[in-house]
């Protein structure tokens, strides 16, 4: 008998429907928490520590869009859509650092991040094309040579590193989820700069190219998991009140912050497949933004393995 699947995920409000999965539905897996998000489960992934990855749309396709020089076949595929709704993204420094006073002051400062490659690398870039900070690309140069707008990425691996750095001045900005920053704006830890929201559907599911290979073929298992899912999310619809006392209780959020959350998200009814086209778009803007450079890596087309 195979051993249960190995699911990594975030460990915020957006993981209810999968401890709803598990606790009500039977999902057979074990749930492997990863608080440093996107980048640390492509990591896992390729070393093939975890299955299943539950993270950031952007994270998964700037992993994809290496060269296969630097990640082979990549390690995963995209199989489903976990989130439709875009993520906002807050824009956080210290709570005592005067000389930063808005967005565009960020310009040319020291980005605290998680891991290269996360989300919170990649929107780092997608602040800088969206405010006219990159430097013209050259397709001799990386994307961190060609287009850094930032004196230095600081990679801090935690959120309460990244906190810690706004305060020390190791790094002077970071980006993370709003509602996940929104209790330490209220203690007074850090300060509230702004926000960005991606112009994408905020998560998906890949699978590991073991379970979900380049040619097509899909482990059933993984099937399994998205079924599970799926009443996970119908589940989370259904109770919300379920919902608050978890996301309230069990992770570190607000009751109140936890009912404005639930204003602002939307689950798919079915977890199967992904929209090519939002990979497309997401492929272009990344590319825009210096994160991925064209005529390098996966094709979008071939970043997604399509499920029942």
């Amino acid at each position: 008998m195979a051993s249960p699947l190995k699911i990594g995920y975030v460990p915020e409000h957006f993981s209810t429907p999968i401890h709803f999965a598990k606790k009500h539905y039977g999902l057979d897996a074990e749930l492997i928490a990863f608080p440093s998000g996107t980048g640390h489960m492509i990591t896992a992934l390729r070393a093939g520590e975890i299955d299943i990855g539950i993270g950031l749309t952007e994270g998964w396709v700037a992993g994809l869009g290496k060269p296969p020089s630097e990640i082979g076949d990549g390690g995963y595929r995209l199989v489903g859509t976990y989130v439709e709704t875009p993520l906002c993204w807050a824009i956080s420094t210290g709570a005592s650092r005067p000389e930063i006073t808005s967005v565009d002051s960020l310009q040319g400062s020291k980005i605290g991040i998680s891991r290269i490659g996360s989300g919170s690398y990649v929107m780092g870039y997608v602040l800088a094309e969206e405010r006219g900070w990159l430097l013209p690309t050259t397709a001799a140069t990386t994307p961190a040579e060609s287009a850094s707008p930032y004196s230095d990425f600081v990679v801090l691996n935690t959120f309460q590193n990244l906190r810690n750095a706004v305060n020390s001045g190791e790094a002077d900005f970071f980006m993370w989820e709003h509602f996940t920053s929104k209790k330490y704006y209220d203690s007074g830890e850090i300060r509230r700069v702004g926000e960005i929201y991606t112009p994408w559907s905020s998560w998906k599911i890949v699978a590991s190219t073991e379970l979900a290979k380049p040619n097509g073929e899909v482990d059933a298992r993984v099937e399994d998991v998205l079924e599970k899912l799926n009443r996970g999310i119908e589940h989370f619809n259904g109770n919300h009140e379920e919902a608050v006392q978890y996301i309230s209780t069990e992770l570190d959020y607000s009751e109140e912050d936890a009912r404005e959350w639930l204003k602002t998200v939307r689950f798919p009814e079915r977890t199967q497949g992904v929209d090519s086209q939002v990979i497309e778009r997401t492929v272009g803007i990344l590319r825009k933004a210096g994160v991925l450079l064209v005529g390098l890596g996966a094709r979008p087309g071939d970043m997604v393995v399509k499920t029942r």
